[in-house]
Parts: C-alpha cells; structure tokens; sequence
C-alpha cells in the first residue's frame, strides 16, 4: 500500500499558473510538420545522390546526351565468321551404317574416299532404326573439316559431341535412312 506523504507547498498550484511539468512552453500549432518535412527532404536528397553514383558506378548513364553534349556513336556489332567448308584428308573418318540396308556404310566410305577423305573404319551402328545421317566431331576445331564431310553426303548434318571422341576418329559418320547416294 503506498504511502500518504503531508501536503506540502509543492502540492499546491497557483490557479494563474499556465505551465506544467518541466516548465515547458506549450507546443505551437504546426511544429512537428516542419522537422517532418525536414526529414524527408533529406532522405529524398540521399536516395537521388545514392542513385546517380550506383549509376556512374555502373556506367549505365550517359549524362551527354542530356546535357546537350555530343553523343557517342554506338558500336557497330563484329560479324561471325562464316566457316566454310574443307577436305582434310589428315584427319580419320569412321562410317556406321544405321540403317537395316547392307553395306551403306562401305558404300558411304568409297564416296567419301573418292571426295578426298581417309576413311579409317566402317561398320554397323549400335542401332539400326537411325533416320537422319549425321557427322559428328568432337573437336571444335574440326567444324569445317565436317561441314566439307556434310557436304559430300547430301542432307547430312553436323554436330558437335563428345560420344564419339573415344573412338580415336576425327569424324564419326552415322548413316541415316534419310541417305540418298549421289546420282
């Protein structure tokens, strides 16, 4: 229970006494908008600085063009290289037939013999329902060397993988059903 203290002369106020507490002053009307307005224009003034530097950082804006200034011209794109294709008749070609049809892939060896290439090895492909003919090169390098091949095998595309890299040829010919012999 709380303790009763004796009035004292604190304990009584003066009816014409307009402060209270601390002796403040009472608040004027409209004082907390102005530090409120304050603040915001400074965050408002931050957050513009921190934008232009991230941009200047970035070199995503170019104040030329909007300052009046001369703009620089824009890059001019640099063309891809067109590979054309080649015979090298140093690099090994191997011929799978996968198609049900005997003999394709020797077939397919001799004309590649007669266009210039060295045909290592033929044989039969690990299945025999193949559709499309297909040079594939393991070496980026030799892109040309299979478009040269391609070209030789009308319809023939190329691709690049490494499933036949272990082969120990160059190129890898897989005859599709798609193959048509050269009349």
């Amino acid at each position: 229970m709380a303790e009763k203290y004796p009035k004292d002369r604190f304990d009584v106020v003066p009816d014409n006494l307009q402060r209270v507490g601390a002796h403040r002053a009472p608040r004027g009307k409209g004082q907390g908008w102005i530090g409120f307005a304050w603040a915001a224009l400074a965050t408002a003034v931050l957050i513009g600085i921190g934008v232009i530097g991230l941009f200047a950082v970035n070199s995503g804006i170019n104040f030329n063009g909007a300052l009046g200034g001369a703009t620089t011209p824009s890059a001019t794109p640099t063309p891809t290289p067109t590979i054309i294709p080649t015979v090298n008749p140093a690099l090994n070609v191997t011929v799978l037939n996968g198609t049900t049809t005997t003999g394709l892939a020797t077939s397919v060896g001799n004309t590649l013999t007669k266009a210039g290439w060295k045909v290592g090895a033929t044989g039969n492909a690990s299945a025999t329902n193949i559709t499309s003919t297909v040079v594939y090169y393991s070496n980026a390098n030799n892109k040309a060397a299979a478009l040269g091949v391609a070209q030789s095998l009308p319809g023939a595309t190329v691709v690049l993988t490494q499933d036949f890299a272990a082969s120990g040829a160059d190129l890898t010919v897989v005859v599709g059903s798609d193959y048509k012999p050269a009349q």
